[in-house]
């Protein structure tokens, strides 16, 4: 069952109106979707309409929403109730066999809101 307490998350240094109290450190988390799951989004590709792929946004969108709730577990973790200055990053790996797989990391500074 997910932890009911509430993790804020921003790409910016701090939240209006709150001040931070205690820097808690660098938390992260990642998402990484296997070949297989790449080779359907590959299938996927024939429902692109006007230059857009809805299955590849699902995986991109799915893969996101996991490495940013990975990465609130990881604040709760060290006593944090904020992330701030939060990044994505997406990137391809090559595996041996020739497939690919395709890595969501998300990161930011665990902080606690007064």
């Amino acid at each position: 069952m997910a932890d009911p307490t509430p993790v804020l998350v921003t790409t910016t240094n701090t939240f209006e109106g709150r001040r931070i109290v205690a820097y808690k450190g660098l938390v992260g988390g990642d998402a990484i979707l296997g070949a297989n799951m790449f080779r359907d989004f590959f299938a996927g590709i024939r429902d692109i309409l006007g230059g857009r792929s809805g299955a590849y946004e699902k995986v991109l969108r799915k893969a996101k929403t996991e490495a940013v709730n990975d990465m609130m577990e990881h604040a709760r973790e060290v006593g944090a109730n904020a992330v701030v200055g939060v990044d994505l990053d997406y990137e391809t790996i090559q595996i041996q066999d020739g497939g690919s797989m395709l890595m969501v990391s998300a990161s930011g500074t665990a902080v606690v809101l007064e």
